[in-house]
C-alpha cells in the first residue's frame, strides 16, 4: 500500500495533468453540440468541388427563410381587411330620430302634414346612409387604395364591398343636404337637418380582432416546401456553381441529413467523435508543451491557466451559437494570443489560438470562413500586440485586428456573392464590437495575476522600479552591484528592442539578476571600495562555492520577497553551467599534480532557456568582464565581447533558448556599441 502511495506522490504532476486532460476534454464535448456533421462543404456562388451527388433517398425541397418571410409578407399585404357593419347602431338611430319628431307640435310654422312629410324625409335619409354604412374616421385610413375591396361584416353574414362606396361624415352630410330639397331651406328643412346631424352617427368600423385571426390562419397554412426530390436524382455535378434551386436543394439536403443523423442510436457515435477530435487538439497541446516548453509543461499552474482559456473561448463561443448564431463574430477571440503572450510567449499564444479556433470550426457555420479569420486576426495578434504597459500600444493593435476582420470579411463576401451589393454590412458592426470587447483582455490580465500568480508587462514595469524594496536594499549593501546590474539592464533592453525579445521582461529581470550578492557583498569585486579582498584568506575552492552561491541564494531571496517565476528565472540562468573559472585556474596553479574537478567550480545551471535570459547571460558577462580593461579601446571592447559570447556559444550555453546566430551577432553589435559609449570611446580604424 505504502509502495502506491508513494507512486503516486513521485507521480503527481503526471496524474493531475491526465485529470485536467480528462476534465477539459470531457467539459468541452459536453459544450459541442451532439448533431450530426454534413460531409459536404458549400456556399452560393461556389464551384461544387465533390462529384456528382445523387440523392441518397426521397426528401423535400425547403424554402429558405428570405422567401418564407417574403410570403409571409405578400400574405400581411393582400390580406383582405375585414369592417364590422353595427346593426344596433342604425336601429338606435332610427328610434331616436323618431322620438325627437314625434316630440314636435303643430304651429304657426309647421303644420301636421309638414311634420308627417319631414318625418317621412329623414327617415328615408337615414335608410340612405345606412344602406352604405358609415364608416367611422378613424377607420378611414385602413387601407391604401379606396378602391380596395373589403369584407364587411353584418351580423353573420359576410360580403365583399367596395371601400369607396362606404360613406363618410363628408358623404353623409352631402346625402342629406340633397335629400332635404333645394337651398335655402325652410324652417322645417332646418329643423330636420340639425335633428339628423345629432342622431347619425357611424355604424362601420375596423374589426382587427376578425382581421388578424384571419391572417393568423393563412400563416398558418403557409407550405414550407417547393417541391420534392426523389431517391437516387441528381442533384448537382461535378463543377456546377451553387446557386438558385441546387443551393436550395443542397440546404434542404442538409437539414434533412442533420434529422436523420440525430437518433438515440448515433448518439454515443457522435460524442465518440468528439471526443477524438477535442482529445488530439488537447494532446498536440500537451505535447508542445513537453517539446518546446517544458518548464511550463512542468507547471501545473501554467498547464491548468492555458487549458482554462481554451475552455473559457469555447464555453463563450459555443454559447453565442446555441443561442443566436448571428452574434458568431462578437465573440473576441484575440483575447486568447494577447493574454498568453501577455504571460508567456508569441510562439505559445499562436499555438494555442489556432488550435482553439480549429475546434471551434468544427461547429460553427461556414466553417472555413471562420477559421480563415479568426487564424489572421490571431496572427496579427501576435504581430501587433506587445509592451501591453504602454496603452496605446493595445489601442492601436486592436484597431488593427479589427481593420483585418473587416478587410476577410469583405473579400469572402464578393467572392461568394459575385459583387459588393449583398454584403451585409451588420458584421462590420460585430467586428468593431468584437475589437472592443478586446480591451477585456486588461482586465483578465490582472485577474489572472492575482488568481494564478503570474506576471505581465504591467507588473514588469512595477518591478523595474528602483524604489522597489529590495532594490533599495541591493543598493544600500552591495551599491557596486547595483549599479552593475543598472548597466546590464541598460544593455540587455537595448539588445532585446534591436532583436524584437520582451525589452521590459529582460530589463527587470537584469535588475534582479545579482539580489543574491547583498548578501555577502565585499566577497564580489564590484563591492570592494577599500580594496581589500577577502577571498586572500580563502581556498579558492570555498571561494567559488561563495561565487556560485550568489545563485542560489538569490532564488531563496527572490521567493522570500514574492517575485515571479519569470523574474526568478533570470537568477537561475544567468550564469547557465559556466564555472568561476579564475578560481579554477587558481587551484591548478596551487596543485599542479592533482587534476581538479571543474565540476566543484561550476555554477548550477540551468542554462538559458529563452532569448531574454540568453540575452542577459551575454551581458552580463559582457558588462563585469569590460570592467577588467585598463586601458579600454574600441577595438579591445570588440574583441572581448567576441571573446566572450563565442565562448558561451562554444559551452552550448544558448542550446536551449531558441536564438539564432543572425540574433547574437546583433546583440554583439549593440553591446560594443553601448560599452564604447560608457567609456566614451569611437572605432579606432587600422592605419
Amino acid at each position: 500500500m505504502s509502495e502506491i502511495v508513494n507512486k503516486i506522490y513521485r507521480n503527481n504532476t503526471i496524474i493531475y495533468k491526465v485529470f485536467l486532460f480528462l476534465i477539459a476534454t470531457i467539459a468541452i464535448v459536453y459544450l459541442f453540440p451532439k448533431g450530426g456533421q454534413f460531409k459536404y462543404d458549400f456556399n452560393n456562388g461556389q464551384l461544387w468541388k465533390y462529384d456528382n451527388l445523387y440523392a441518397p433517398f426521397d426528401f423535400a425541397i425547403q424554402k429558405t427563410a428570405e422567401e418564407i418571410s417574403l410570403e409571409k409578407k405578400e400574405i400581411k399585404n393582400n390580406a383582405k381587411l375585414y369592417f364590422k357593419y353595427d346593426t344596433n347602431i342604425v336601429e338606435d338611430v332610427k328610434v331616436t330620430f323618431k322620438n325627437k319628431i314625434s316630440q314636435l307640435n303643430f304651429s304657426d310654422s309647421l303644420t301636421i302634414d309638414e311634420i308627417s312629410e319631414l318625418k317621412e324625409t329623414g327617415n328615408k335619409i337615414i335608410q340612405k346612409v345606412y344602406n352604405a354604412g358609415f364608416l367611422e374616421s378613424v377607420s378611414e385610413g385602413r387601407v391604401s387604395s379606396k378602391d380596395q375591396i373589403i369584407a364587411l361584416k353584418k351580423e353573420n353574414e359576410v360580403q365583399d364591398v367596395l371601400f369607396k362606396n362606404l360613406l363618410t361624415s363628408k358623404n353623409v352630410l352631402e346625402i342629406i343636404n340633397t335629400n332635404l330639397g333645394d337651398e335655402p331651406f325652410d324652417y322645417g328643412q332646418k329643423l330636420v337637418l340639425n335633428l339628423l346631424a345629432g342622431v347619425v352617427e357611424p355604424n362601420v368600423s375596423f374589426n382587427k380582432d376578425l382581421t388578424d385571426k384571419i391572417i393568423d390562419n393563412e400563416l398558418g397554412h403557409i407550405s414550407y416546401t417547393k417541391g420534392k426530390v426523389a431517391s437516387d436524382e441528381l442533384i448537382i455535378l461535378k463543377g456546377d456553381i451553387v446557386a438558385g434551386r441546387k443551393l436550395a436543394i443542397l440546404n434542404s439536403l442538409k437539414s434533412e441529413f442533420d434529422a436523420k443523423v440525430w437518433t438515440d442510436s448515433n448518439y454515443n457515435w457522435i460524442v465518440f467523435g468528439y471526443t477524438i477530435l477535442v482529445s488530439l487538439a488537447l494532446l498536440m497541446l500537451l505535447l508542445f508543451l513537453y517539446k518546446n516548453r517544458l518548464e511550463i509543461f512542468n507547471n501545473n499552474t501554467k498547464v491548468t491557466f492555458i487549458f482554462f482559456n481554451v475552455f473559457g473561448m469555447v464555453f463563450i463561443q459555443t454559447l453565442v451559437i446555441k443561442y443566436n448564431s448571428d452574434y458568431l463574430y462578437v465573440v473576441p477571440l484575440s483575447i486568447l494570443p494577447i493574454v498568453l503572450k501577455a504571460f508567456f510567449d508569441a510562439r505559445l499564444g499562436l499555438f494555442t489560438h489556432v488550435l482553439t479556433v480549429l475546434l471551434l470550426g468544427y461547429i460553427v457555420p461556414n466553417s472555413f470562413e471562420f477559421i480563415y479569420l479568426h487564424i489572421i486576426a490571431g496572427i496579427v495578434t501576435i504581430l501587433t500586440v506587445s509592451e501591453l504597459h504602454k496603452r496605446a500600444n493595445l489601442f492601436i493593435s486592436v484597431a488593427q485586428i479589427t481593420l483585418i476582420y473587416m478587410i476577410t470579411y469583405f473579400a469572402f463576401s464578393i467572392i461568394k456573392e459575385g459583387n459588393a451589393s449583398q454584403i451585409n454590412w451588420d458584421y462590420f458592426i460585430l467586428f468593431a464590437l468584437n475589437g472592443l470587447l478586446s480591451f477585456l483582455s486588461l482586465i483578465l490580465i490582472y485577474i489572472y495575476e492575482k488568481v494564478f500568480g503570474l506576471v505581465s508587462d504591467v507588473t514588469l514595469l512595477e518591478l523595474s522600479n528602483t524604489n522597489t524594496k529590495l532594490l533599495r536594499e541591493l543598493n544600500e549593501k552591495a551599491p557596486g552591484t547595483f549599479q552593475h546590474s543598472m548597466q546590464v539592464a541598460n544593455l540587455a533592453e537595448a539588445a532585446a528592442n534591436e532583436i524584437g525579445a520582451n525589452s521590459m521582461l529582460v530589463r527587470t529581470g537584469a535588475l534582479y539578476h545579482d539580489i543574491g550578492k547583498m548578501l555577502n557583498p565585499m566577497y564580489f569585486i564590484e563591492n570592494q571600495a577599500t580594496g581589500v579582498n577577502p577571498h586572500n584568506d580563502l581556498s579558492p575552492i570555498d571561494s567559488a562555492k561563495i561565487i556560485t552561491d550568489h545563485v542560489i541564494k538569490g532564488v531563496e531571496l527572490a521567493k522570500k520577497y514574492n517575485l515571479p517565476d519569470r523574474i526568478i528565472d533570470f537568477i537561475r540562468t544567468h550564469h547557465g553551467t559556466s564555472s568561476a573559472y579564475y578560481f579554477f585556474k587558481k587551484e591548478q596553479e596551487l596543485n599542479p599534480d592533482t587534476i581538479v574537478d571543474i565540476k566543484k567550480f561550476q555554477y548550477q545551471g540551468p542554462i538559458p532557456f529563452s532569448k531574454e535570459t540568453a540575452i542577459l547571460m551575454m551581458c552580463d558577462a559582457a558588462e563585469a568582464a569590460s570592467k577588467s580593461l585598463k586601458n579600454p579601446t574600441a577595438l579591445s571592447i570588440s574583441g572581448l565581447i567576441d571573446k566572450i559570447i563565442d565562448k558561451q556559444m562554444a559551452d552550448n550555453q544558448f542550446l536551449n533558448s531558441d536564438i539564432t546566430f543572425r540574433e547574437i551577432k546583433v546583440i554583439k553589435k549593440v553591446i560594443k556599441k553601448k560599452l564604447m559609449n560608457i567609456y566614451h570611446l569611437r572605432l579606432e580604424y587600422p592605419e
